[in-house]
């Protein structure tokens, strides 16, 4: 057993477990955690200070995850759009292969809690069936490994995964989205990442969502791939009380940059039931990207996106500084000043 598949045993995964850490009211909680498993690694929990603290508020269960409410346990529409077992094809070019639905640390604001039971990994018949739909179809040039983590696989299981893909002739990108970085940053070992490096092009999107989530270990994580050419993005998600505030979002975004990880998007937390008290006005998502914009490194700014609901495709949300009259473009900068810009006569 390696060193991290132990630090994942010893998990956090009961309320008995938690409540000598924080205080917690057991009893209320235990409904929630029957609907939405519990698990934090010792890693991630260390890194809370107080139970509704910005790390606290994305692992630790809440009663509010139980309320009615009219959001869906599939508001992404996967179920329509998966046409093999375990692959969702929304857009024409890529797809999404999940290996895994389960994560290291149970995030609470996890568009697939609800799916969360499922069968762990992705077994042999069913990924051939997937491996035959890519196959089938040369319009297909990217796959996304998800899940749940792929890195819960071991090294052995993910690389049998890479090298099929790998023999698809039309397939050029292989993307690896994961929050092991964040939460076990353990898994990203030198073996880990010089097994990845056969693979490229080979990119991987993780998701820090508070500046206290880089930490010097998952800064060395980070750093291993990186140092095998791997390139890093990060899939933030706007979370109440998390990080919708912008000078936070300021800091995550240039510390990103600071451990080679740039940011690629800011999400809107998805409609997913149980999680509707992540959910921030559009509007306060519209006033960090005004805030970023202009302020800090144009790397250091991400497309703040809208995964639409029914499976209909993510959707950026632009800035309103654009107007036109006539000939004459009226371009807002992120001083707030006008500036008339000229088009062509064509």
């Amino acid at each position: 057993m390696e060193q991290w598949q132990r630090t994942l045993s010893e998990s956090i995964t009961s309320l008995d477990e938690l409540a000598r850490f924080f205080p917690i009211d057991i009893e209320s909680l235990r409904p929630v955690i029957v609907r939405y498993p519990l698990r934090i690694t010792h890693y991630y929990l260390n890194l809370i200070q107080e139970r509704d603290d910005p790390i606290g508020r994305q692992c630790i269960p809440d009663q509010r995850e139980l309320m009615q409410d009219n959001l869906s346990i599939d508001p992404l529409n996967e179920g329509n759009l998966t046409f093999a077992p375990g692959l969702i094809h929304r857009y024409p070019d890529r797809v999404v292969l999940l290996v895994s639905s389960s994560c290291p640390t149970l995030c609470r604001f996890c568009t697939r809690k609800n799916r969360m039971a499922e069968e762990s990994l992705i077994n042999q018949k069913s990924l051939k069936t997937a491996l035959e739909y890519i196959e089938e179809r040369p319009a297909i040039r990217e796959v996304i490994l998800s899940g749940g983590d792929p890195l819960l696989l071991t090294d052995d299981e993910l690389e049998m995964i890479l090298n099929r893909l790998r023999k698809i002739t039309h397939l050029e990108i292989i993307r690896l989205h994961t929050r092991a970085p964040v939460t076990l940053p353990d898994r990203i070992t030198q073996h880990l990442s010089q097994m990845l490096k056969q693979y490229h092009p080979l990119y991987v999107n993780t998701q820090f969502n508070h500046p206290k989530e880089i930490t010097p270990l998952s800064a060395k994580a980070c750093a291993r791939l990186a140092d095998a050419g791997i390139p890093l993005g990060n899939q933030t998600v706007l979370l109440k009380g998390v990080n919708d505030d912008l000078e936070v979002m300021k800091q995550l975004m240039q510390k990103l940059l600071s451990i080679r990880v740039r940011p690629y998007y800011i999400h809107q937390v998805d409609l997913v039931k149980g999680t509707g008290h992540f959910r921030t006005p559009i509007q306060k998502g519209r006033d960090i990207m005004a805030g970023l914009r202009g302020h800090t490194s144009g790397m250091a700014t991400p497309s703040y996106v809208i995964d639409l609901p029914g499976g209909k495709g993510k959707v950026p949300f632009l800035p309103d500084d654009v107007k036109r009259q006539g000939n004459i473009f009226y371009l807002r900068n992120y001083l707030g000043e006008v500036v008339e810009y000229p088009d062509t006569d064509e």
